[in-house]
């Protein structure tokens, strides 16, 4: 049975100084919030200088893919270690990657060491989120998810100027090393505020789900991405190869104790549709990280900066939407904010549909903000819904229910509007690739002629109007799943049944 407010009982964390320890949380979310929209902005020239246009959608779905696999570990980890070892070990690993990502020479190395920022980035997000939900009651986390949200909105403002700014004046390498003072203030804070009680239990990590779901996922993101590279033989060996871990997953998962994936949260609606609102609202939030940097840049042949100005017109009303969220839902309903949210996701993706070069950056920046909104009104409802909706032991698994989904739909998000991007180029301007790269590349756009230039932006102008319209079919998913909330169901209400 759904329930809008579970009894609280008595937390493992001790928090005398909840504000510092809120406040290093508020930072840790600000690390992988900052890297994507940092990175998506910087990625034309990163692509420009490194090549490998064809690679640039592994650019995003490595790390996320490899941070969705690890979260479920983590909290398993951290259940069994505590809460503050295991975000110190992944915070460390995620600063790992991050350095070494300044250093890559090529495209495959960079892939590379993106799939080691996400193995640490995946107990980052996920033990912020749980502490802030152990710390804080129903009521009062609509409000502070809010500013957890808010985060988000505000890494995405200053992300894409930060970006553009080092881009164009310093190097590229440098937007990774942005968060190495973050993560490192973030561990001392938690180091010095956060006195945790550890309950010593037995457990088993689930690391063959783990294996099973990396090589499902894996495989069919491979043969969706590389299709056009592949042989036919090839791409029905790795189809076969991903249906087949996954399916293993599914049976595996509910023979074993403590599984990667907890099915038997999936029973209760409210999981159920906070994780499926999650899953198409983030999906539908890439065409903005994954789409209109290439737009702007490859297209209209703007600068990263006015690239930067899109993308963080979302992070603006994101961060506003948040808040509007969190006060809106104690009043009225997960199913209304949810549906608003919905809404302006849909009518995003409509004004991205309407794209044309000669309008200038103010239409894709307008789309850009009205997906923002969705993203605060939907991120909010569903985080702070699941929450409610499970009791303080179950929290973990259920928050990292939620990021889980989160992780897999930005990752297959990047993938499939990347490989929709692919191969709409190549089937209009075979053998492309080199001459897409001189493209995004602001000093090798330069040197070209005019003719080839409208050429090569007219094929990826329809491509990326191609992927757009699938974003804007899985919006209208969302929206189905946003009404599904029952009528009433809030943070301070039961739902009428």
């Amino acid at each position: 049975m759904d329930q809008a407010v579970v009894e609280e009982v008595r937390a493992a964390t001790i928090v005398p100084r909840r504000g510092w320890v809120l406040a290093a949380a508020l930072m840790a979310i600000f690390m992988p919030a900052v890297e994507g929209s940092i990175v998506a902005t910087a990625l034309p020239t990163i692509i420009g200088d490194l090549g490998g246009f064809y690679l640039f959608s592994w650019v995003f779905a490595v790390p996320l893919l490899t941070q969705a696999v690890t979260i479920p570990l983590y909290g398993r980890l951290a259940d069994l270690h505590g809460r503050k070892r295991v975000f110190i070990v992944g915070t460390l690993i995620f600063l790992s990657g991050t350095t070494l990502c300044g250093f890559a020479r090529s495209m495959v190395v960079l892939i590379f060491f993106r799939g080691l920022q996400g193995i640490g980035a995946g107990a980052i997000q996920l033990i912020a989120l749980t502490i802030i939900g152990d710390i804080y009651t129903p009521a009062e986390r609509a409000r502070i998810q809010g500013f957890s949200s808010a985060v988000w909105g505000f890494a995405a403002v200053v992300g894409p100027a930060l970006s553009a700014f080092l881009v164009e004046y310093v190097h590229w390498s440098v937007v990774f090393w942005v968060n190495i003072p973050v993560g490192v203030a973030s561990i001392a804070m938690f180091m010095l505020f956060l006195d945790e009680r550890v309950e010593r239990r037995q457990h088993r990590v689930d690391y063959l789900g783990g294996v099973l779901l990396v090589v499902g996922i894996g495989a069919l993101m491979l043969a969706l991405v590389e299709a056009m590279h592949f042989e036919r033989v090839t791409l029905a060996a790795l189809v076969l190869l991903g249906i087949g871990a996954l399916s293993w997953l599914l049976v595996h998962e509910q023979r074993t104790p403590e599984p990667i994936l907890p099915l038997a949260l999936w029973r209760r609606r409210v999981v159920t549709l906070a994780n499926l609102g999650s899953f198409g609202a983030v999906a539908t939030n890439m065409a903005v990280s994954v789409l209109l940097p290439t737009y702007v840049q490859g297209v209209m042949g703007r600068s990263p900066g006015v690239a930067g100005f899109v993308v963080g017109t979302a992070s603006v009303s994101w961060m506003f939407a948040s808040f509007a969220a969190g006060r809106l839902m104690i009043r009225t309903s997960y199913r209304l904010t949810a549906t608003i949210g919905a809404v302006s996701l849909m009518a995003g993706c409509a004004v991205l549909l309407t794209m044309q070069p000669s309008n200038g950056a103010l239409l894709p920046a307008a789309g850009s903000f009205l997906i923002g909104i969705g993203m605060g009104f939907c991120n909010t409802t569903f985080i702070v819904s699941i929450q409610g909706a499970v009791a303080w032991h179950e929290r973990g698994a259920a928050t990292g229910s939620q990021m889980f989904m989160r992780m897999i739909a930005m990752s297959l998000g990047a993938a499939v509007f990347g490989a929709i991007v692919n191969f709409g180029v190549q089937r209009r301007l075979p053998g492309a690739d080199d001459a897409v790269n001189q493209l995004l590349h602001v000093a090798s756009r330069q040197g070209m002629g005019a003719a080839e230039i409208a050429r090569l932006a007219d094929a990826v102008a329809l491509s990326v109007h191609s992927a757009v319209l699938v974003a804007a079919l899985i919006a209208v998913l969302t929206l189905v799943v946003a009404v599904g909330y029952p009528r009433r169901l809030s943070p301070v209400r039961s739902p009428v049944r």
